[in-house]
Parts: structure tokens; C-alpha cells; sequence
């Protein structure tokens, strides 16, 4: 198991879920509503470079390390939110606790291809 080390979740990162609202028209209006602000540490793990409607477009993979939390524990809850920090935005793609010892939970997440969905 991982100890943390005083002051290594030192980003404060604010998840979102999608939230879709129906205006007085019925049309459907796809938005961010935040879940929490949380601590956490990020770390860069790989970037590439692919080209997506004809435009080349990078692509950089994370993993955000936050204490465990048992709403987040779940990949299929946590894949379809995002989280914030400063002008960035990562696609959560999955979540793992470490080591199943309920102390840390690492998000994967991607950032740079798409627009935050």
C-alpha cells in the first residue's frame, strides 16, 4: 500500500456529471453540474499525437490520485464525469482503488481530444 506524503495531493480539482435539462421548448440541454472539490495529485503518464477530422490533434493520458471516496469507486458511475483544474478539462475514463485498501483511489483519465464529454 501507498503512504501519502504530507502535502502530495496538493491540486484542487473539481469533478462534474453531465446533466441534461429539458428547456420550455423540450429541447434537451446538455450541461456540467460540479459533484465536489476535492484534493488530489496529478501526474502526466503518456501523450500521442492522432489526427482527428483531418486535424491533428494531441492527446495526453493522467492518473489523478485522490483519498478514497466509496462514490467514486465505481467505473461505470465516474466514466461519463470529468474533472477541473484551472482551464483544463480530463475525461475520467476509470477509477481504481488501491491495492482494495480503501485509503487511495487513482482516476485515469485523458485530456486534449475532445471537449470535455
Amino acid at each position: 500500500m501507498t503512504r501519502l506524503r504530507t502535502g502530495e495531493l496538493n491540486r484542487r480539482v473539481t469533478l462534474q456529471r453531465r446533466n441534461a435539462a429539458q428547456d420550455s421548448f423540450g429541447e434537451v440541454n446538455a450541461g456540467w453540474v460540479d459533484v465536489q472539490t476535492i484534493w488530489s495529485a496529478i501526474q502526466p503518464l503518456s501523450g500521442r499525437e492522432l489526427e482527428l477530422a483531418q486535424k491533428v490533434a494531441s492527446e495526453v493520458t493522467h492518473r489523478l490520485t485522490i483519498r478514497y471516496q466509496p462514490s467514486l469507486t465505481d467505473t461505470r458511475a465516474v466514466a461519463g464525469m470529468r474533472a477541473l483544474y484551472k482551464t483544463r478539462v480530463f475525461n475520467i475514463l476509470a477509477s481504481m482503488n488501491e491495492d482494495e485498501a480503501n485509503v487511495l483511489i487513482h482516476l485515469m483519465v485523458t485530456e486534449g481530444t475532445n471537449e470535455g464529454g
